[in-house]
């Protein structure tokens, strides 16, 4: 095994010297994954062509009885499109396409690199548990409509349309639904384009008896022209920015926003070693950073990538069964020997005043790669005894200076701080016949 270790660092500094745009074959570190945020709501969007299978993660605070969702749909959903997921899938893919740290190590400068072979890159409910009826009584009074009721699995399900947006805030309220003041005036915009509303609430004797300790992600399958993602509604309960993590998967490539601006995150840039330890708060004062220099108003991309395979791998590759748990219904094949899935992460951070619409995609046939990728490069330490070690050392000074220069453009940290952190290395004098020579 250590034979095998030493091979594929030899082989990975040598592409790592000649092209390091290209080399992903560093060791995994460490990964970026939704548990950095307090407050990040996760969803799923599998699309292919007109039909989606949206998938949403609950992220509720408090009693699971308290627990109430809300969501616009462009269409009536009948109860064989809504479905419960399995609740580990979100943590799949949230792993899977997560940003991530990688490391190199520096060989000896002083050793004679030996002939390697090429390796092929690709290294509640009411008391009764009952179905709400809503007060039906004066529901129409009100210009609400009950489309439909009925449960999945610990869910209780109403899909609703309105006629005026200040009659639904008071049927939803008179139904006890904890809405902020002042509701009507977001949910007039949905109204308007004749969208229906999906309203669930736990069913706390189905809850029970699942045995489930928190709620399943619930699902939904409809097809519609339109492909959005609501967030409007969701900045009526918000106290702060709220950060939103889509994974999009599709057949063809990229999903790209048509009317937000996508940028990527700051990517496969090299870092001081000790982030290797601070690596969360490392990732939240960079997201932050480039957010507020792009002036909260722009959406970052942090994964887009084949579903077949990773380079470097923060986690497997999903399997055919767990692509379908995720929403994907196409055949998932491909000629080329990859997958017939790409995914786009793009991560949102947003308040009700920088993001005046909801999100829009559109899908695209770009299927170029892009990660969120960080490199820790760990200097060789080992004894130099030759005119190369030497100049290893004083080239090694100014990579560690740029490497701290970096990680306090990124993240605005104190640059004498960061300097502190570093392991600066002895440097041995030149000899008397280099520096004559020089």
């Amino acid at each position: 095994m250590k034979r095998i270790l030493i091979v594929i660092a030899t082989i990975c500094a040598l592409i790592g010297f000649a092209r390091p745009a290209l080399a992903f074959c560093g060791f995994y570190v460490a990964k970026a994954d939704s548990s950095l945020y307090n407050q990040a709501s996760q969803v799923i969007i599998a699309r292919d062509r007109d039909r989606t299978v949206l998938t949403m993660a609950n992220d509720y605070q408090g009693e699971v009885k308290d627990f109430a969702l809300v969501v616009p749909v462009p269409v009536l959903l009948s109860e064989d499109q809504v479905n419960v997921g399995e609740p580990k899938i979100i943590e799949r893919i949230d792993a899977f396409s997560a940003p991530r740290l990688v490391e190199y190590f520096d060989s000896n400068p002083c050793a004679i690199p030996s002939p390697v072979p090429m390796l092929e890159s690709r290294v509640g409910a009411l008391e009764d548990g009952a179905i709400m009826t809503g007060r039906a009584g004066n529901a129409a009074d009100l210009g609400v409509t009950i489309e439909d009721q009925f449960t999945v699995g610990e869910y209780d399900i109403l899909l609703l349309s309105a006629e005026e947006s200040d009659g639904l805030e008071t049927w939803l309220r008179q139904n006890e639904y904890q809405i902020p003041e002042g509701a009507s005036a977001l949910l007039q915009p949905y109204i308007r384009q004749n969208m229906k509303f999906f309203v669930a609430r736990v069913n706390l004797e189905e809850f029970e008896e699942s045995g489930y300790q928190k709620l399943r992600p619930l699902m939904m399958a409809f097809e519609s022209p339109k492909f959005r993602l609501p967030i409007r509604l969701g900045t009526m309960n918000a106290q702060s920015e709220q950060d939103l993590i889509v994974y999009l998967l599709s057949p063809g490539g990229q999903v790209e926003l048509t009317n937000y601006r996508t940028v990527k995150v700051p990517s496969n840039l090299e870092l001081p070693g000790f982030v290797e330890e601070e690596f969360t708060d490392f990732y939240k004062s960079m997201f932050a950073t480039s957010h507020a220099k792009e002036q909260k108003k722009v959406a970052f991309l942090e994964y887009a990538w084949d579903m077949g395979w990773c380079d470097p791998c923060v986690a497997d590759a999903l399997s055919p069964e767990e692509l379908r748990q995720a929403g994907v219904f196409w055949d998932t094949t491909s000629r080329g020997g990859g997958s017939n899935v790409f995914i786009t992460r793009l991560h949102v951070r947003y308040t009700r005043d920088r993001f005046p619409e909801d999100l829009r995609f559109q899908s695209t046939s770009n299927r170029e790669n892009f990660q969120g990728r960080y490199i820790i490069r760990h200097p060789y330490k080992g004894e130099m005894d030759c005119p190369a070690g030497i100049e290893y050392q004083r080239n090694l000074q100014q990579r560690l200076e740029r490497e701290a220069q970096t990680l306090a453009r990124l993240t605005d940290w104190d640059i004498q701080e960061i300097r502190s952190k570093i392991d600066l290395p002895d440097i041995e004098p030149r000899p008397w016949w280099r520096r004559l020579w020089d």
